[in-house]
């Protein structure tokens, strides 16, 4: 009988100051011995500081280490502080939390997500991107972490543009899910009905609830985090990023090749699910409107990139990851049909 591990979090606390609760949750998860603190300049004065004092206040022994990126060197440098520790904490936005997972992941030992933003999927699922030594970044399978501790309170002060990149992400799963179907039809290649739906119910969720996005407000980093929480559960049962990165997301990775004016993850791939659901023949519109309606970017000059970069990236997107079938085929777009999808949907 063929069998499928699911990683999926043993404990899940999302609210106002539930991060003064992160000792007790490790007592709760039977956590002994050593422990490891990722975190990075800003995100240790914010939330690493505190979570540092109150596990210690609970005589765990813990050490404390901050990074700045998340490539494989960072990696490196979190497993040689590993020593005796056994669980790792990624105290801080996606690169703190991509690098606990990939070390935790290579040193054996477990991890606790507590995010202190909402920018992508990344909080939950067993997935990391990891910029390489070549300069690409790909997206690993690493694990899923044993607890997640969202501090909303924590989360709603960060700027607004975490929050709304967060939400561009979860909207990108539309063209995400048609681009695995798409691959099922035409490659055979596993499809999961039940990812799938997770992940397009959480993307319909976000839209229909998106004049609730606003600034400073503890209910949208709430309703924000439950749903990059529901993306990365899709993930983690389908064992892979489809039901959350098609497309859009290999657009978004071009652009981070070509440009060094990258934006921030999810506003890119929002942008990306424009046009490429203009691709699939579907309503690139309503995509267009639910972006807007939570203040994300949807055009070259928003993201503040030049337009050229945005058609030289759909020119190249294609040759990301070339083993995941997308709308944009094998050989995809010319550069003249990469201009026309551009303007068409007003991007540039």
């Amino acid at each position: 009988m063929d069998s499928k591990k699911i990683q999926m979090p043993r404990t899940v606390h999302i609210g106002s100051g539930v991060i003064n609760e992160t000792g007790e949750i490790c007592r709760d998860l039977k956590i002994k011995g050593d422990l490891l603190i990722v975190t990075g300049d800003v995100t240790q004065k914010i939330a690493g500081a505190l979570v540092k004092e109150n596990l210690e206040n609970l005589d765990y022994n813990v050490s404390l280490v901050k990074i700045d990126d998340a490539t494989e060197k960072s990696v490196e440098y979190v497993e040689d502080k590993v020593e005796d520790a056994l669980l790792i904490l990624g105290v801080g936005g996606g690169k703190v939390i991509d690098v606990s997972k990939m070390a935790s992941k290579n040193k054996n030992i477990d991890f606790i997500s507590i995010p202190t933003s909402a920018a992508h999927d990344g909080i939950a699922s067993p997935l990391a991107s990891i910029k390489q030594k070549n300069q690409e970044s790909l997206s690993l399978y690493a694990q899923a972490p044993i607890g997640v501790v969202a501090d909303t309170d924590i989360i709603r002060k960060a700027p607004f543009k975490f929050l709304s990149s967060g939400c561009a992400d979860v909207i990108s799963n539309y063209t995400a899910i048609k681009d695995w179907q798409l691959a099922h039809r035409l490659r055979n290649e596993n499809y999961s009905e039940s990812a799938a739906a997770l992940s397009k119910m959480t993307a319909k969720l976000i839209i229909k609830s998106s004049d609730a996005v606003k600034k400073g407000l503890e209910e949208s980093a709430k309703l924000v985090v439950k749903s990059l929480f529901s993306s990365g559960m899709a993930i983690s049962i389908a064992g892979s990023s489809r039901p959350a990165s098609g497309s859009e997301h290999k657009f978004s990775h071009a652009l981070d090749k070509i440009t060094n004016k990258s934006a921030l993850h999810g506003h890119q791939c929002g942008v990306g699910t424009i046009m490429m659901m203009n691709l699939h023949g579907g309503d690139w519109k309503f995509i267009k409107n639910a972006l807007k309606d939570i203040n994300a970017p949807t055009t070259a000059y928003d993201l503040d990139i030049d337009p050229d970069d945005i058609i030289d990236a759909l020119t190249i997107a294609h040759e990301i990851r070339k083993e995941r079938y997308t709308i944009l085929g094998e050989g995809g777009l010319s550069k003249s049909a990469a201009k026309n999808l551009a303007i068409k949907t007003g991007v540039i």
